[in-house]
């Protein structure tokens, strides 16, 4: 488990135990906000100290009121105390550009449907400063493997000395998007982009889960989990776990998909999107037709 930075001295000491006493609150806090099943979850959330992905404080924290994500107001935490680190709050990476450490529950949420195993790879698009990753690390154990893409190189620098504790974990400076990609059980996209990337269907092993945020370029959209199935078929399951809300994929965009995915989120019915289709025309139980793929409210 990765230590908090700290004197080897009694006040160093007392500074790592109240650290540890937050975030076991905290890690509690946050799976039961998200309604999450799956144990190993809280464990990790109160195992990875969030500290030094956050960087030196004191922080800013984004209110989740304000839109859109790249012009989010931000409000400065009194001082460093680690204790504003351990709530159910986005930090802030990089405030110019609006990039954050995610929200805690949503991401417990997202990890609980990905039912991630020990042993898996996971490939992680878009890691920021590492905190997630590190998540996903102690999910899968040293017997497992993370990819974790960071396209931004100072960033990626970030997530490198980070998650030197964790070497099972690769960082890759490269984006995670339009190239090919290793093979994997897992792939959980942490960007917003309004189409699946061909590329994270190659790279999923037959019962791989992929998670990411569906959504128009600067919109909301919804996290759409998908699963391969054992026989490579055109009708994978599939269906929405949240809405959200993430920083647009420094990918290409369509623009024209974008702004009818908007529409159909406006309209309603995504939580009723039961599979995804890739080779077929779209018929009456569909939900959304992305062209080449649609959303179907009917089982696979």
């Amino acid at each position: 488990m990765a230590q908090i930075p700290g004197n080897k001295d009694g006040a160093g000491r007392l500074d790592a135990l109240r650290s540890a006493r937050l975030r076991a609150l905290y890690a509690s806090d946050v799976t039961a906000k998200a309604g999450v099943a799956d144990p190993r979850i809280e464990e990790a959330f109160a195992a990875v100290p969030r500290e030094p992905f956050a960087g030196p404080g004191p922080w800013f924290i984004p209110s989740m009121r304000s839109w859109p994500a790249r012009g989010r107001r931000y409000v400065q935490t009194p001082d460093d105390d680690p204790a504003f680190l351990y709530q159910d709050v986005l930090i802030a990476l990089d405030r110019a550009r609006g990039i954050n450490m995610g929200e805690p529950s949503l991401h417990a949420c997202c990890l609980d449907a990905l039912a991630i195993r020990p042993g898996e790879v996971v490939l992680q698009i878009g890691a920021g400063s590492g905190y997630y990753s590190a998540i996903l690390a102690h999910l899968v154990g040293p017997d497992g493997h993370i990819h974790a893409f960071e396209i931004d190189p100072d960033l990626a620098a970030r997530a490198r000395h980070n998650l030197a504790a964790w070497p099972w974990v690769e960082v890759e400076a490269r984006s995670g998007i339009g190239q090919a990609l290793p093979r994997a059980d897992v792939v959980y996209v942490n960007a917003g982009i309004t189409q699946p990337d061909p590329g994270w269907l190659a790279a999923l092993a037959p019962g791989g889960r992929l998670l990411f945020p569906l959504q128009p370029q600067g919109g909301s959209g919804g996290m759409l989990w998908v699963r391969k199935p054992a026989e490579n078929g055109p009708v994978w399951p599939a269906r929405f776990v949240a809405r959200v809300s993430f920083i647009p994929c420094e990918a290409p965009q369509d623009t024209e998909t974008g702004l009818r995915l908007a529409a159909a989120f406006t309209e309603g019915g995504w939580d009723s999107v039961r599979s995804i289709h890739f080779d077929s025309k779209a018929d009456s139980s569909c939900w959304f037709d992305g062209g080449g793929w649609w959303l179907s409210t009917a089982a696979s």
